[in-house]
């Protein structure tokens, strides 16, 4: 095989909950990690004889330390090779936004190299490696939705399936996670994500926070504007995604979902997943 294709898709978050501080700097969090396939980054691997990474939308702002590049150099020192893909990429998740797609696309590198390269790694190793990129890249080593805990490297497959359109809108503004991180207060989580069967959807809004939007939501007020129009026009849920930018709505049909995506900025991304 010479080359190979991925889509590596965005995800949301259906509740976070950081519970804790690790003595290694990082935090116990507990969530439910949401994929969102159709809305994805493309990415194409192919062998070559030197390490490309080319951006098929020149306009896109990438870090010249780019998580696609660590996953190729991350591959090289466990195989001791030299790793020399052509990788092209395009760019449709938003950067900074709460969606994973960096992380996303880490883990579709891992998985493609792997492959490419017949490094006959297994997917709990391929895991192991990702987790070395970022607490979330190994989420998206399954194709399925899970509970995230620890780092959100302990996942447990959920059957969670949200058979309603989820309308993503984003405003543009870019949130580090590190930032993010440094305001957040760990508080004990008081909902089973197990359990999230026994609730409709309509009851999440009672049930299931973000403890970054306190935070996030008091820099940045037009985040919280984004969610407060969402509820307003009937959203059956709405949270913010991740560490931000993203606030996604839950609503009873498509129509609906449309209908209230015009009422946002033609600047914002907007998107309807689960047409």
């Amino acid at each position: 095989m010479e080359r190979i294709e991925i889509k590596a898709p965005a995800k949301i978050n259906v509740g976070l909950n950081i519970v804790s501080k690790r003595a290694d700097g990082f935090h116990n969090l507990e969530t439910i990690f949401y994929q969102i396939h159709d809305l994805f980054d493309e990415l194409i691997f192919e062998k070559s004889n030197k390490l490309e990474l080319i951006l098929i939308d020149k306009n896109e702002n990438l870090e010249t330390d780019n998580i696609i590049i660590k996953a190729i150099k991350l591959l090289e020192q466990k195989t001791r090779q030299k790793l020399t893909p052509k990788i092209t990429l395009k760019k449709n998740i938003p950067i900074g936004a709460g969606l994973g797609g960096g992380s996303s696309d880490a883990a579709s590198t891992l998985k493609a190299i792997n492959e490419l390269y017949k490094l006959n790694y297994s997917t709990e190793e391929l895991k192991s490696f990702a987790l070395e990129l970022g607490s979330d890249v190994p989420l998206f080593l399954c194709n399925y939705p899970t509970i995230g805990k620890n780092r959100g490297e302990l996942l447990e497959k959920t059957e969670l399936k949200i058979d309603y359109p989820i309308l993503l809108v984003n405003p543009g503004i870019h949130i580090s996670t590190k930032e993010a991180f440094s305001n957040i207060i760990p508080k004990q989580n008081l909902f089973n994500y197990s359990e999230i069967y026994e609730h409709e959807i309509s009851v999440w809004n009672r049930k299931l926070v973000n403890d970054f939007e306190t935070s996030v939501f008091n820099r940045y007020p037009e985040i919280e504007k984004i969610k407060t129009k969402l509820n307003e026009n009937g959203a059956m849920f709405s949270l913010m995604s991740g560490t931000g930018s993203t606030v996604y709505g839950i609503f009873e049909s498509y129509e609906k979902a449309k209908t209230v995506a015009e009422l946002f900025p033609k600047l914002y991304f907007v998107f309807i997943g689960n047409k």
